[in-house]
């Protein structure tokens, strides 16, 4: 090979090399797609306050309470469903006035009342705008209440008024219901007093009254002074044996003593007035021993006198002539009883 210089190599323009980029391309298409910056990852969410949300639940909770009650009452105003109220007591003393107040507003001319007495059978009072039975002479109408002039025992019981009336919602119906208690004053007390008793025995006085309400409570009088409910606390000379009982009127002598030989009266009192049987009295004596010795000196001077009287009859022959009958008599029996065997002798032989 010949040696000679080498020939030039032709010449390429080389560019200079682009800067790369720090991002790889997937990294740089999903940072795009990120939502803009905000809290960190690392950061995480407030937990909820429970006392709000007990507070959001009880508020959820009374809206639908009101809810229901609204529906349920538009729904009783529509069909007319009776509305009870409190329950009342009205007290009155009888023979005097009483009001029986219905709690519903001033009568108009579309309402509708009625008053009903209740017990065993329901029976009206005030019924087609008229009072019923023995109200129409001593009652009169005040509105929708009742005012009974002249109030006896026999009033007592339970009474309800009854009020319809139109409404928006519908017919709509109220109700109220009391109860009448007649105060009775009690009637003279009936009393159980022993007229005599022997000293050292267990005596008891007994006081009643069945008309009096409430029931009254009984006193115990001895000529006309109140005896003590505890007899310790009485005179010294007093009997303190006595027991008594307030409640049902009873005046017990544990042992009763001359000391409480006297008049005995009783008082019944309640809260209306009070009443007071008519004095009786007690006399208290020893045993009569000087009569029992002349009962029995009696008794045996009876038997003394039957059998003296035996023994003069005896020794005047009374009884010994009813024997010397009976002997002749039988001895005419057994004469009779021998002619007789004589005769059917005689007719055998012949």
């Amino acid at each position: 090979m010949p040696s000679g210089p080498a020939p030039p190599l032709p010449c390429k323009s080389v560019s200079a090399p682009a800067p790369r980029s720090s991002v790889p391309p997937r990294a740089a298409s999903r940072a795009s797609a990120l939502p803009p910056p905000g809290p960190s990852a690392s950061e995480e969410p407030a937990a909820p306050d429970p006392a709000k949300m007990a507070r959001r639940s009880r508020h959820r909770l009374l809206l639908l309470l009101l809810r229901y009650l609204v529906v349920a009452l538009d729904y009783h105003k529509a069909y007319g469903f009776s509305a009870s109220k409190d329950h009342q007591v009205v007290t009155a003393i009888e023979y005097q006035e009483v009001i029986l107040a219905c709690k519903y507003p001033k009568k108009t001319i579309s309402s509708r009342l009625e008053w009903k007495k209740l017990g065993h059978s329901v029976s009206f009072v005030y019924y087609q705008q008229a009072l019923q039975g023995d109200f129409k002479d001593r009652a009169e109408m005040i509105d929708f209440s009742i005012r009974i002039k002249n109030v006896t025992r026999n009033d007592a019981g339970k009474y309800r008024c009854e009020v319809s009336a139109p409404s928006e919602q519908g017919q709509n119906l109220e109700e109220d219901t009391l109860t009448l208690e007649v105060l009775v004053a009690p009637a003279v007390p009936s009393c159980e007093v022993p007229s005599s008793a022997l000293r050292g025995t267990v005596v008891e006085l007994r006081c009643q009254d069945k008309e009096g309400n409430p029931a009254p409570e009984y006193m115990w009088f001895k000529d006309g002074i109140r005896l003590l409910e505890n007899p310790k606390l009485g005179s010294p000379s007093a009997n303190s044996s006595y027991t008594m009982n307030t409640k049902s009127g009873t005046l017990q002598f544990n042992t009763v003593s001359k000391l409480d030989s006297g008049e005995y009266s009783c008082e019944a009192r309640n809260s209306v007035g009070h009443r007071r049987c008519p004095g009786k009295r007690m006399q208290v004596d020893d045993l009569n021993v000087s009569g029992i010795i002349a009962a029995v000196v009696v008794v045996a001077l009876v038997i003394s006198v039957c059998g003296l009287g035996v023994c003069y009859a005896q020794r005047k022959g009374y009884f010994s002539k009813e024997t010397s009958f009976q002997k002749s008599s039988s001895a005419s029996k057994a004469t009779a009883m021998s002619e007789n065997d004589f005769k059917h002798t005689k007719s055998f032989i012949i």
